[in-house]
Parts: structure tokens; sequence; C-alpha cells
């Protein structure tokens, strides 16, 4: 990992570590505070979904207030009228980091909805339901308050887990399509069904450089294997680097703590048996943070009618590093 962590978490957590456990948030912790601050203003209605996920009221046009009190901020590009894709975030970042795909897809017709996790960019930061389960409601409760139909879902690396466990609660009444980039299902830790996930202590060595300086872990992340920058010959985008630690860094502490957990220990396995939708799954074969095969080609073989495409040479952070050639791949995925 890094200097920030004891020689003996570093053991733990090294590269395997931090190549276990990146995705991704966004902006500075002063823009946050000024953000939340002024999301509470408008937190008087808070209509609440019933526990079935129903609808969410909208208040201040860009939030939604959850069933369980908790705001969610989004964004809506493209024009309304047209068909709908909805896009899910990585840890410990926002929805700024699908900025380049929800542009690409907004601008040849495509309605694109974003939003920020509970606990992650601009949504409040609840001390507890930093799990998959209030991820999936969550998400739900967006879906269901804007009445989108037909959607194209996709997640990226967290994101993935989150749009996956929406499948297994809420099936797909109203999705049409859907996609895991980089994605963290079936299960990145090793138990004794999945050998080939990585050892618990990795991810407890996350958890406990997160403690120490979540600052310097980020950067190291970024800086490091998420975008392949620890590669020989690679050249690092200042710009990326920062785009991360900034996302990362308006995160709750307490929540991208949690999510630690919810993404690494989750077993999404039954989910994605649940996947009765054309689905595309893309991955990177140089990925350090979510390795290929526990992850891609295992979910591959529960969604046996999935189209798999493999990036030759791509890192974790494919959203950044192979922009044009997603965005081209999403979009066309999007228009079969």
């Amino acid at each position: 990992m890094s200097k920030a962590i004891s020689k003996t978490e570093a053991n733990g957590i090294s590269r395997r570590t931090v190549l276990s456990a990146a995705f991704g948030a966004a902006a500075t912790a002063a823009a946050v505070n000024a953000m939340n601050t002024s999301a509470k203003a408008a937190s008087t209605t808070a209509a609440t979904a019933g526990a079935s996920g129903t609808k969410g009221e909208n208040t201040m046009g860009s939030r939604i207030i959850t069933r369980d009190g908790v705001e969610i901020y989004y964004k809506d590009w493209g024009p309304k009228d047209g068909p709908v894709v909805v896009l899910s975030h990585g840890w410990p970042l926002s929805s700024d980091s699908w900025e380049a795909q929800a542009f690409h897809l907004a601008a040849n017709g495509f309605r694109v909805v974003t939003h920020d996790r509970r606990g992650h960019g601009r949504s409040s930061q609840p001390w507890d339901g930093n799990d998959m389960d209030h991820y999936a409601d969550d998400l739900a409760d967006l879906i269901n308050a804007l009445d989108l139909k037909g959607v194209f879902l996709a997640g990226f690396s967290t994101g993935g887990g989150e749009i996956s466990r929406y499948i297994g609660r809420h099936g797909t009444s109203r999705i049409a399509r859907a996609g895991l980039i980089s994605a963290v299902p079936p299960l990145m830790v090793k138990t004794d069904r999945n050998p080939g996930g990585l050892p618990k202590e990795v991810f407890d060595g996350l958890q406990a450089a997160s403690l120490k300086d979540r600052s310097k872990l980020y950067r190291d992340i970024a800086s490091g294997p998420f975008f392949g920058f620890n590669r020989p010959g690679a050249i690092a985008s200042q710009g990326m680097i920062d785009s991360f630690w900034l996302q990362g860094m308006m995160g709750g502490h307490k929540n991208t703590y949690d999510s630690i957990v919810a993404f690494s220990q989750t077993d999404f396995t039954e989910d994605l048996k649940k996947f009765d939708v054309p689905t595309l799954i893309i991955h990177g074969d140089d990925d350090q943070i979510v390795p290929i095969d526990a992850a891609a080609r295992a979910s591959k073989t529960l969604v046996p009618h999935a189209e798999l495409k493999v990036y030759a040479g791509a890192p974790h952070g494919i959203t950044d590093t192979h922009k044009d050639q997603l965005n081209a791949d999403l979009l066309a995925f999007a228009k079969a």
C-alpha cells in the first residue's frame, strides 16, 4: 500500500489490498459541507417510500428522499423522452466518475441518470445502512421516483454489486438491459466456496488504512493500481489522480469505511442468477483491483447469456483510461 500504513499493515494490504478495493467518489471536503448544507434546507417534507421500494418524492429537482429519510443526489442528462440509461458508480467515488459515458450517451439521444449513493458525493451521510441491500433499495426509490422504464442499468465496480442486488431484490420489470463494468460480483472475498477470492485480511487492512489516513490511501490507490499507473512505462495523469481523491474525500468517512465490507463480502451469486435481460460484461485483463477471473469470468458462468468483452491490458479504471472504447461499446449495446 503506502507509507501511511505500518509495515505490518502494509504486508497485509500492499499491492493486493489496494489491488482489491478501489472504486470511485467526487469533490472536496469543503464542497461537500456547502452542498449538504444546501440540501438540508429542502428536507422539510422527506416523503418516504414504503419498504417495498415504492416512490420517493423528488425535492429540489436533483434529490429524492428514500424510504428511510436519506437524501440521494442525482443528475438527469439528455432528452427526457429518450431511452433511459442509469449508471451506478464505484467506491469511494460519485456519479462524477461516470461523466464521460453520461455525456456521450446523452449527446447521442439517451436520457442518462446517475446518482451519488448514500454516504458518497453530494448525498447525505447516514450512520447506518451502508450495505448493499440499502444501496439497492435507494436505487429502486430513484428509479420509481422518476418513473423510469425500459432502463439500461449499468454499474461500475461496487456499482456492479449495487445493480446486481437491485435485480435480485426488485426484479427486472423496469429494466431492459444490464451492464457490469469492472464489477465486483459475484464475490471478492476468499471463502471455502470462493477459493479464488482475496483473503479477508486484505480488506481488513484497507479499513485500517482508511482509519489511519484515508486521504493518503485514496492518493495511493489512484496513483497506483486503479488506473494502472504503477505499470512499467505508464504515464500517470495527475488530473485523474486528483479527481479520484476529490471524489473520495467528499464521501463520508464512516460510509466509505463501511462500504469496504459491503463491496468485498457481499455474495451476489443468487442475484446474478436472476439476470433475465440482455447483459454486457466489460473488464480489463490487467485489473489489479478486481481481478478478472474471480469477477467478470465468474459472473459470465452465472449469466451465460451475457456478452463478455475483455479489454486487453486495461486496468480497473476503464471509465477514464479507456473511455472512448467504453463509450462506443455502451452506446452500441444500448442501441442494439
